[in-house]
């Protein structure tokens, strides 16, 4: 149960900052409306309050195991969201990283 918790979490965070991140560079780049730059800033201000939900006790380890997580869920917003097509070496650098996400999050420790 609490693995699922922390990929739902996980997951949760993803949405909250590469959407934010997103709603930002619409405003920038794209001459989107300043509210569009809101809520950006309140995604990723989400983000961090989803973040500190982790189960696990350390910030750095759950931070660097995000970094995993925002690799993959970046190519997957990339795809849905911007119809970008992922090369092999974009697919094989996020399973990369989601291994080093399993790593770091899940491997047993004593």
């Amino acid at each position: 149960m609490t693995i699922i918790r922390s990929l739902l979490l996980f997951s949760i965070a993803a949405l909250a900052e590469i959407g934010g991140a997103w709603l930002i560079w619409q405003t920038v780049r794209e001459h989107r409306s300043a509210w569009f730059a809101a809520a950006g800033v309140i995604a990723l201000g989400a983000y961090g309050f989803v973040a500190a939900f982790q189960p696990d006790p350390h910030f750095g380890r759950v931070l660097a195991a995000y970094g995993g997580v925002f690799v993959a869920g970046s190519l997957g917003w990339a795809v849905v969201v911007d119809k970008f097509r992922p090369d092999r070496y974009d697919i094989a650098g996020a399973l990369l990283c989601l291994a080093g996400v399993t790593v770091i999050m899940y491997a047993p420790r004593t």
